[in-house]
């Protein structure tokens, strides 16, 4: 990958798929997404710390919380991995939190203009939602976003740990953020659109850090959800299954 590419990249002529047949443009497709995997491969140091910083914050404090920040496609991917925390692991729902650019219907329905919110107007929305001891976990693939950067420099004055996930080198979020992870997806097929590969890399790092620290906060034993949370009758025959087998063991 040239190291100079970004989300913003504009794709030579043999990545327009608009201009192939769809097996062609699939395969590209395909090819283009499998450079998520690399990019979270060479930030797995990081990650790794990060997992490490996190476990540690969460586990000092019972009210500490996992706080998610983003706008557009990165708040929407945030959303997803945080809202599974409960079920899966029975993470607390106090302990999670969404600061969302647009609010709840940004989920929904693109609000982009929310991203440029005044400093003040940012401090007003999220005073009473972040402590000295959550977790703040921002993601930008920019890294330029101003909502997310703001939000993560707040979080920063009030001695928050800050995470910030983003997809692009040297930027704002990177430096503003105590734990910069950097997936270096570069060029998107379809240029900025980082629902595309940059969207897939923010998901995976998510899913490897959260489902890491749940683990090391006891919530895996021996592969399974020991303390997931039942709610119909195929959960309540998969938390009888699991009982019983870690009751053998």
């Amino acid at each position: 990958m040239i190291e100079k590419e970004t989300t913003e990249t504009i794709p030579s002529v043999d990545f327009h798929i608009d201009r192939m047949c769809n097996i062609k443009a699939l395969n590209i497709m395909i090819k283009n997404h499998s450079k998520a995997i690399d990019a979270i491969q060479n930030s797995i140091d990081v990650i790794d710390l990060s997992v490490n910083k996190i476990v540690k914050v969460l586990s000092q404090n019972s009210k500490s919380k996992l706080i998610y920040v983003g706008a557009g496609t990165s708040a929407r991917i945030a959303v997803q991995d945080g809202v599974e925390l409960h079920p899966t692991f029975g993470w607390p729902h106090c302990r999670v939190k969404f600061i969302i650019a647009g609010g709840k219907k940004a989920l929904t329905r693109s609000v982009e203009g929310a991203e440029d919110l005044s400093n003040k107007k940012i401090e007003e929305v999220v005073k009473d939602l972040i402590q000295p001891d959550d977790v703040v976990i921002g993601l930008a693939a920019s890294g330029s976003t101003k909502f997310t950067v703001d939000v993560i420099k707040f979080a920063n004055k009030l001695g928050a740990l800050t995470v910030g996930i983003s997809n692009n080198m040297n930027t704002k979020l990177e430096r503003c953020s105590k734990i910069p992870i950097v997936l270096n997806t570069g060029m998107e097929i379809v240029a900025g659109s980082t629902r595309l590969k940059a969207g897939t890399s923010q998901k995976i790092c998510l899913n490897l850090i959260s489902t890491l620290v749940m683990a090391r906060l006891g919530r895996v034993k021996k592969g399974m959800m020991n303390n997931m949370v039942v709610t119909n009758k195929k959960l309540l025959l998969r938390k009888k299954n699991i009982d019983l087998l870690l009751s053998q063991n």
